[in-house]
């Protein structure tokens, strides 16, 4: 799988999460959604800065540099509002404009990593690099924490991913994971990297 491939297939899999979360019908079931949404998103945005972002920096050069900017300030803006998500009840009547907020944000922010950044990081590399790139952000989704930790450098996106990663109490992580919903409620939503990593 290319990188191409497998950033679009998350991204396909963090709509998903969004539609479930507006078809919930509860607010139990929107929290168990919600934590879903934001635990997903976390972890595609931390992952990208650890193995994406470190290949555009190495394959792209002074192209990077530009691009390094904005994205960077596109995965800030959504950590900020992911964690203002986490702290309101569903039930809150801010959740329904951050929410979609937070999905606006986000789908710009695709469209640009569709249009700019992954078509000039695979047009300088191999099909082989790709595959190694596709298979460490994989891999990465499964380590990262939820969000970011009091602790972690702002300064660049490698070193708070991986103190964020050092530093992520358990109790939190658990905290949120005790929150979603059950296996048989999720369905087959997970992307299931298990035959790729």
């Amino acid at each position: 799988m290319l990188i191409s491939q497998a950033i679009s297939q998350d991204h396909r899999y963090l709509d998903e999460c969004y539609d479930k979360l507006k078809a919930a019908s509860t607010t139990e079931d929107k929290l168990k959604r919600r934590n879903i949404l934001v635990w997903n998103l976390a972890r595609h945005a931390i992952s990208e800065e650890l193995t994406v972002h470190p290949a555009m920096e190495e394959y792209l050069g002074e192209k990077w540099e530009e691009l390094a900017r904005t994205d960077f300030q596109h995965h800030q803006a959504v950590k900020r509002d992911l964690s203002k998500l986490h702290s309101l009840s569903p039930s809150d009547a801010q959740f329904p404009s951050l929410l979609e907020q937070i999905m606006d944000n986000l789908h710009r922010h695709i469209e640009h990593e569709k249009e700019t950044d992954i078509p000039l990081l695979e047009s300088a590399i191999s099909k082989a690099d790709s595959e190694r790139i596709a298979l460490g952000f994989m891999r990465t989704k499964k380590l990262v924490p939820t969000k970011s930790y009091r602790g972690a450098s702002k300064s660049s996106p490698l070193t708070e991913g991986l103190v964020g990663l050092l530093a992520a109490p358990i109790r939190e992580l658990r905290g949120l994971v005790e929150s979603f919903p059950e296996e048989e409620e999720m369905g087959s939503e997970e992307v299931d990297w298990s035959g790729m990593v």
